[in-house]
């Protein structure tokens, strides 16, 4: 029986195994991930598009196990979805539910998230954004 995590529930490496990661494994794809990116990322912002792409670095990394893997292409499966628990196109709340799926990702993933995958992030946010934008988000 597939267990759901709780929203005040701590993240610990047991618990995933009682959790059915991949719910939105099968929606992503590589091709989906960047069309999304070149699409919305003025939408969705610097910060979620900084995390997106920290995630999709990851997730090429070798060192980023395949349980992590499968957690990250289900969250950036989830974030390209063309529809989901709350539309994109609805102003300020339409990328709640997508910053909720990458931040569980984050989680998972952090300790295999490098500074050479955060340059990477960060510079590609800067070829989306501009550095000026970039340095006003924050990063």
């Amino acid at each position: 029986m597939e267990r759901k995590l709780q929203a005040d529930e701590p993240i610990e490496p047991e618990i995933l195994d009682d959790i059915d990661m991949s719910a939105h494994e099968k929606d992503y794809s590589e091709e989906g991930f960047w069309k999304k990116l070149k699409g919305y990322a003025a939408k969705a912002g610097v910060s979620l598009v900084y995390k997106a792409l920290q995630l999709y670095y990851v997730a090429q990394s070798p060192n980023c196990p395949k349980r992590v893997k499968m957690g990250i292409y289900s969250a950036l499966g989830y974030f390209i979805l063309p529809v989901d628990a709350i539309p994109d196109f609805i102003p300020i709340t339409g990328y709640t539910d997508d910053l909720a799926a990458i931040a569980m990702a984050l989680l998972l993933a952090q300790v295999y998230i490098t500074d050479d995958i955060r340059a990477r992030a960060r510079a590609k946010v800067v070829d989306f954004f501009g550095e000026e934008q970039v340095e006003k988000g924050g990063l």
